[in-house]
This record gives structure tokens, sequence and C-alpha cells, in this order.
């Protein structure tokens, strides 16, 4: 099934096919046919099977566009998944004109949230804590809402947030279309959807990620032992983009240690770090700068990169719900994928729970694995830091037209272009770094000059 035979503008169906969406994903074929008629529908999807496009469609549909009031509430488990999923709407909307999206998390400052809601939004993507202080201060205002979306619903659980989320819920008009989606579908998941949604359509693609994701666990007797096989993996299955799952921080931190001895760049992302520390290591490995993340659950919820090849769990997953978040940022959309899991001695029943929800996973001889020692753990590009973004109103134009016009650069040298509020970053062949470096300091983008450092 296709875009164009949805009921939509032509266009946003249009835009749809420029930004590569054609053809639509096992959740969006399945659901879209109900909550385009406004249906409530719960559904079980993971991060990266193309569900935010699933619940955006149905709020673009419902939305008045020459109505300036908010009109949809999306809330998300975290700052970085909110993110993610307001930047997917803005591309989807940037054939239309006057459409804002507003997003509302904890972790930035909060008076600026106050001013921006005072200028009113079509579309609110937030966290539920900041949603809540937001309403019950009176800066976001409900009457209007006609769509309300959780995404992650079994993550918000986790994390402690239903008080919130039913209390926002309850906030709500009574008449709106409300779509729930999981990655897993607990019985608290369904008690929820008994409480937020009016007569539910179950959507359930089934084994959408087991058929997907190649899944082999190794059994191993120490941490050095799984500090070797790594590099092993990562060149078994020449992998450019690694994420590697650990449990606590400080194996994080010791593990990237270990890693750089073993000349593998990588960069950690875990509690410790603050949000701009976090939001920067996302940004610099997903435009491909470092091959490797090592992440802890807990930092890592809501992260959305595209092309990541392997998936290892180095350390076992602590119930089968985080095991399925891990293993699904890798394949997605669709595309196929490999997560591997260490198991030592004293994890052996936990790995077979885990292996009761996952039937293909398969046990494989770490004296086995057979790889390519010729292929090189590294990244072609390495990001710059630019200290202006779009309050200066700098665009991914000026900044691209400033390094191929001015510094000469050819279109090829220059990776991914992400611009923030107050910053942007710039992937860019390595071996074109020192010039950049040296040049762009020099050389006025838009008309000022900026300061610029290596990342």
């Amino acid at each position: 099934m296709v875009f164009r035979d949805l009921n939509l503008e032509q266009n946003l169906i249009e835009n749809l096919e420029s930004l590569g969406y054609k053809t639509l994903t096992p959740i969006q074929e399945n659901s879209l046919k109900y909550s385009l008629e406004k249906k409530d529908i719960i559904a079980r999807a993971k991060t990266g099977s193309g569900k935010t496009l699933a619940f955006c469609l149905p709020i673009i549909n419902n939305l008045d566009k020459k109505k300036y009031r908010v009109q949809s509430l999306i809330l998300a488990p975290t700052r970085e998944l909110a993110t993610q999923i307001a930047q997917t709407i803005r591309e989807v909307l940037r054939s239309t004109p006057n459409i804002k999206v507003l997003t509302l998390c904890g972790g930035v400052p909060y008076k600026p949230q106050v001013v921006s809601l005072s200028h009113e939004a079509h579309i609110i993507v937030g966290t539920a804590g900041r949603v809540l202080k937001h309403i019950n201060e009176g800066n976001l205002k409900l009457e209007d809402i006609n769509t309300f979306v959780l995404d992650e619903a079994d993550k918000m659980l986790d994390m402690g947030f239903f008080d919130d989320i039913s209390k926002v819920s309850s906030l709500l008009p009574k008449q709106r279309q409300t779509l729930l989606f999981s990655a897993t579908f607990s019985n608290e998941i369904k008690n929820l959807a008994l409480e937020f949604l009016d007569n539910p359509v179950n959507i359930e693609v089934e084994d959408e990620e087991q058929n997907i994701i190649k899944q082999v666990f190794y059994e191993v007797n120490s941490r050095d032992l799984k500090d070797s096989l790594i590099e092993k993996l990562i060149k078994k299955y020449q992998a450019n983009s690694t994420i590697i799952f650990c449990n606590q921080r400080v194996t994080c931190e010791e593990l990237a240690d270990s890693l750089y001895e073993r000349d593998i760049d990588a960069l950690t992302l875990h509690s410790d770090l603050d949000q701009k520390q976090r939001d920067e290591t996302l940004t610099i490995f997903s435009n491909k700068s470092y091959p490797v993340l090592i992440a802890s659950d807990v930092a890592s919820r809501g992260i959305d990169i595209n092309d990541i090849d392997l998936v290892i769990n180095y350390d076992l997953a602590l119930n089968y719900k985080i095991h399925t978040h891990r293993i699904g940022r890798t394949a997605r959309a669709g595309k196929g994928g490999v997560a591997t899991t260490f198991v030592l001695p004293n994890e052996s029943k936990s790995s077979l729970e885990i292996k009761e929800h996952f039937p293909d996973i398969v046990f494989e001889d770490e004296k086995e694995i057979v790889f390519d020692n010729s292929f090189e753990i590294d990244s072609i590009f390495r990001s710059i830091f630019i200290n202006g973004g779009k309050k200066q109103k700098l665009r991914k134009g000026d900044i691209l037209g400033c390094l191929t016009v001015a510094l000469g650069l050819n279109v090829n040298d220059i990776g991914k272009i992400d611009v923030f509020d107050f910053c942007s970053y710039v992937a860019l062949k390595k071996d074109k770094l020192k010039f950049v470096l040296e040049n762009l300091q020099k050389t006025k983008i838009k008309g000022k000059y900026y300061n610029i450092y290596e990342k």
C-alpha cells in the first residue's frame, strides 16, 4: 500500500514522497485505516517501525489549520524522543504554512516555554511532568484538543508517569481521538487503554520485530572476554554504526576506556551527562562521526537513530521489555539488523526467560566467530561545532553554501548538518577537517563570523 492510496491532501502526499515516504510500513497500513476515520487505537509498535508517521497523519487530518489553538497533544517518555517526534511532524508539514509545533519538556528553561505558549501553537509534543506543570499554571489551554497521543506508553509506565498521564487525560475534552503506541502489550498497558481510550481498535503486527532482527547470544566467562569479543563482532558484521548497552554508568566509562586501548573510538551516553551533553552525543553519533555509542538504559530511552547496523548487549537486560527496546535500535522501519548479547554463567536462567519471548534467538560459540580482520572500525566523518543556530537566523543552506562556495568543498565532503536554536553541528570528511577548522573561523556565514570547534 502506498500513501497515494490514502485520503490525504495532494500537497501532503507530494511532500511525503519527497521525504522518501512511499510504501506504508506494517504498523502504518494496519493503523491508518482506522485512525484516519477518527477511531481510538492501541497499537504495538517499536521505535523505528514508522509509528511516528502513523499518528502524525491522523493529527494533521484532525487539524483546523486556520484555528490558532492547541489541537493535538503528544506525550513521550523522554525529551529526546519528544524532540525527534516534533522534527518529524515539522518535516511532514513543511509544505503546509503557518503550522506551529511546540515542545514542552523538562531539562530545559521553563520561562521561554511560557512565552511560546502565550503565542499559541497547533501541536504540542512533550513529557508528562512538564506538560502537567504548564496545565496547572494555566499556560496550556486544553479546550480545543481533539487528538491525544501516548507514544512508547510502556516506557512511560516503567518510568513512573502513570499518575501524571492520568491527570493530563482527565483534564482533556471527553470528545477526542486517543492513540496509544507501545512496544509491549503488558497487562498494565491494556489497563491503561481501558482507562483512557474509547472502544479502541487493537493493532498488533505479528512478530514485526522478531522477524527482521537476527539475535545471537554468546555465553562468556568474564568481562575481559566481553571486551575482546566486541571488536570481533563489529568486524564479523562489518558494522559502521554500533550501540553497546550496559546496565550501569560506570561500566559505560570503563568499557569506553577499554575500547580506546584497542583503537576504537566510542561515545558514552549515561545519566551523569547533562541534557546538553546528551543532545550533543546523540547528534554527533547520528551523523556518523563515531562508529560506536556505549549507552545505559536510563539515558538511551527515546534514541531514534537510523542505520544502526549492530546492537551489542554488553550486560544482559534486566527483563524482556528492556531487551525489546534495546534491540529495537536496529532494524529501522523494516530494514534488517543484528543484535548480540553476552551471557555470564550466573545469567543462564535470565537469558532463557528472555528467549521465551524471542524464540528465534540462537546461542553460538564465541570461539567460532569468523570475522574480517581487514575491516576498519572507524568513521569517515568528524563533526565541527558552530556557535550559531536558528536564533541567529542560520539555516542548513547557509552553512552548506559557505562550505561549498566560500571554502570550495565538494558536496560529497559534507555529511549531515544539524541546526539547533543556538548552535549547529556539521559532519565533514576527516581529511577536510583541518582545512575547515583553519579557514571557517575567518569566513563569514550569512554576514557574520562564528566560533568553530572540533567535536
